[in-house]
């Protein structure tokens, strides 16, 4: 007799991306040559994880007394308000009217989105190339998901058929929520052009007096943009403010290279008071009811990141060296795959970029016949160029090629 429910039951017991870094590290271990493009973190060029020393000190240097107790349901004030300044350093309307509240990681911001902003049964929309555990938040919580095309002909992202689907998902469900993943997006490595975001709000705008409208702008690789001003495309927002709900999963994951710390936050623009008031205590409600409250200590170290000036600043210099390190391996795999004519996005920054695939499956498990590890999706092969000595480009450019 089966006792998990049918709907839960057959479910993979291992993520495919953590299975398959498993595999390849075996192989490595057993004395192959092996490169390694599955990893979602940023490697030295000899294998190791980079962290940036400064985040490192600061997570040491949080006394015990502030690990030991509970944090708040919500996350600690000064965390939330650090976070708040952090992401809207040249916004002030944005700042003055935001409710935040901690999660385990960009991912509890994801979590609580689709909880707050979606009925059970409804469906969430983004874009046709997405990170899979968006599927997944979606199953575990009895909601959907749906895309649209994320390019178009001129490898643009496409918002015809952002506004098709919007037209679409509002008869059908009388609301809806969007995640765009921007800048660097996961998987792709693209980023949008401040014309791009502009086409996104006019459609939004379009639609908002037809339904409760959310968008959920996943930063989570923000900090990585090959532009200087990484914060450029918030200016572009604004104009959603009151009209459409704007909302923000920060990460400290890769901002700060302390994945396992698991820190982030929901963040929400919500210029009506009594609106913001509610919207305070759903966050807080279903931070309760799901992991009720996040690291104290992890929130104490992170708060120091922001908001002391002399680690602030450390911190950034030791960002930008890794950023050099990132871009190096970026500029090497757009000159190798335009010589082989690859197929894939404009990719400027980011831990990873898509080459498109018809045969994605078989040419995964052909490139893995010869050492070469990436994650295969829908008409797509995912390469994490984060994990990828610049030296080994050439080869994981010459398997995909192949």
């Amino acid at each position: 007799m089966l006792h998990v429910i049918p709907s839960h039951q057959g479910r993979p017991s291992d993520d495919p991306i953590f299975a398959l870094n498993k595999e390849a590290t075996t192989r490595r271990a057993s004395g192959e040559s092996i490169v390694n493009a599955t990893v979602g973190s940023l490697l030295h060029d000899d294998g190791k994880l980079a962290i940036l020393p400064t985040a490192a000190r600061a997570v040491h240097e949080v006394p015990a007394e502030e690990w030991a107790p509970y944090a708040p349901i919500a996350g600690a004030p000064d965390f939330l308000a650090a976070v708040t300044r952090d992401l809207f350093q040249d916004q002030p309307e944005m700042a003055e009217c935001a409710v935040a509240a901690a999660t385990p990681g960009g991912t509890g911001a994801l979590r609580h989105a689709i909880a707050n902003y979606l009925e059970p049964g409804q469906s969430l929309l983004t874009t046709s190339y997405f990170w899979g555990p968006y599927q997944t938040l979606c199953d575990e919580s009895d909601r959907r998901l749906v895309t649209f095309s994320m390019f178009d002909a001129d490898g643009k992202l496409d918002v015809a058929t952002l506004d098709a689907a919007l037209t679409k998902q509002i008869a059908e469900q009388k609301r809806s929520l969007v995640f765009l993943n921007d800048p660097c997006n996961n998987p792709t490595g693209y980023s949008m052009r401040p014309e791009e975001w502009r086409g996104v709000v006019e459609r939004l705008l379009a639609h908002a007096e037809q339904a409760p409208i959310t968008l959920l702008v996943d930063t989570a690789y923000f900090e990585y943009a090959a532009r200087p001003d990484t914060r450029g495309f918030l200016k572009e927002l604004r104009p959603l403010l009151g009209k459409v709900g704007l909302t923000f999963a920060w990460s400290a994951s890769k901002s700060f290279t302390h994945y396992g710390l698991r820190v982030g936050a929901i963040v929400a623009c919500v210029p009506d008071a009594k609106e913001r008031s509610m919207t305070d205590a759903a966050f807080s409600y279903s931070c309760r009811g799901t992991w009720s409250n996040c690291s104290r200590g992890g929130m104490r170290a992170v708060t120091r990141l922001l908001a002391d000036p002399e680690m602030r600043a450390a911190a950034n210099a030791e960002r930008d060296e890794l950023k050099k390190l990132l871009n190096a391996r970026v500029d090497a795999f757009n000159r190798a795959a335009q010589a082989k004519k690859l197929a894939y996005p404009r990719y400027e920054g980011g831990f990873f970029v898509t080459v498109f695939a018809d045969d994605a499956q078989e040419r995964a498990r052909r490139m893995k016949e010869k050492g070469v590890f990436v994650v295969p999706a829908k008409g797509a092969l995912r390469v994490a160029l984060c994990s990828v000595a610049e030296k080994d480009v050439p080869r994981l450019v010459d398997a995909l090629a192949e």
